[in-house]
């Protein structure tokens, strides 16, 4: 893997982690959510312009990546309202490419003996991410479980969807009408002055880290395969839970700690196997 593309994919998977916890550590997690959703259209319609190429033949792929979309951002704000980030970050990211696998196997595509090893890893990884949980964590677990099969969702149709358009445009149509219904409803729930407190550095920072690892992913993706970029973006999951300790203070525990690890090593296992 040549070493800019590592650097770019390591690069990545550190803004899409902090972006994470920017928005996780916040008071008001949906408030967050919709400030930075909304800021990152709005700093990115001019590269999308810039870089306009959109085939007919994308927008129903832009139209059920939007609903799923929309459905894993209401999911994060309401796992990151009630569990913790670093609960909640590793079994997300970590299940979902399990998941893009089994679905895969289910219509015809082989899988090799590393790749189920890696589905046990990323498995053991999780129950000791889960670790002890009380009610609460049980709800985070199950959010998270339910997050990660949005993400595979998304992942499979814009794997499909982005054939049809540039990046950065298809992404730009995907999240116009999500960031028009969320920020809709926090208007119709009279939140304008929880919007208005969001305003500000970490917004705007978890906006950029929102797009910017987003472009980066691709730079690296027009640098080496996608399997070994997919294999390096999943370092975000030890990143996530080295920021949630230190950033936000939540209590990481050697098993939780050591379950991360494990769920980085599993989805290396499936992505370059």
């Amino acid at each position: 893997m040549p070493a800019a593309a590592f650097a770019f994919a390591l690069a990545a998977a550190a803004l899409h982690a902090g972006w994470n916890v920017l928005v996780g550590g916040a008071h008001d997690v949906r408030a967050m959510t919709t400030v930075t959703l909304a800021l990152a259209v709005l700093l990115f319609a001019p590269v999308a312009v810039a870089t306009w190429s959109v085939e007919r033949a994308a927008l129903p792929w832009i139209a059920a990546s939007a609903v799923l979309e929309l459905v894993y951002f209401w999911l994060l704000v309401t796992a990151y309202a009630r569990s913790d980030v670093s609960l909640v970050y590793p079994i997300s990211r970590g299940g979902a490419p399990v998941l893009v696998l089994l679905v895969s196997s289910l219509v015809g595509t082989e899988v090799g003996l590393w790749q189920g090893v890696g589905v046990a890893f990323v498995g053991v990884g999780v129950m000791l991410v889960r670790g002890r949980l009380d009610r609460a964590d049980r709800r985070g677990l199950l959010l998270a479980l339910a997050i990660a099969a949005t993400i595979a969702g998304y992942t499979l149709v814009d794997k499909e969807g982005i054939r049809h358009a540039a990046p950065i445009p298809y992404l730009e149509l995907v999240l116009v009408p999500v960031t028009v219904a969320i920020t809709a409803s926090e208007l119709a729930s009279r939140r304008v002055g929880a919007l208005r407190v969001c305003l500000g550095w970490q917004s705007v920072g978890a906006a950029l880290a929102t797009f910017g690892a987003y472009t980066l992913i691709l730079a690296a993706l027009d640098r080496a395969p996608a399997a070994a970029v997919a294999a390096v973006r999943e370092s975000g999951v030890l990143i996530a839970v080295c920021l949630s300790a230190i950033v936000l203070h939540e209590r990481v525990t050697t098993a939780r700690a050591a379950g991360a690890v494990l769920v980085v090593a599993g989805v290396s296992l499936v992505a370059l196997t």
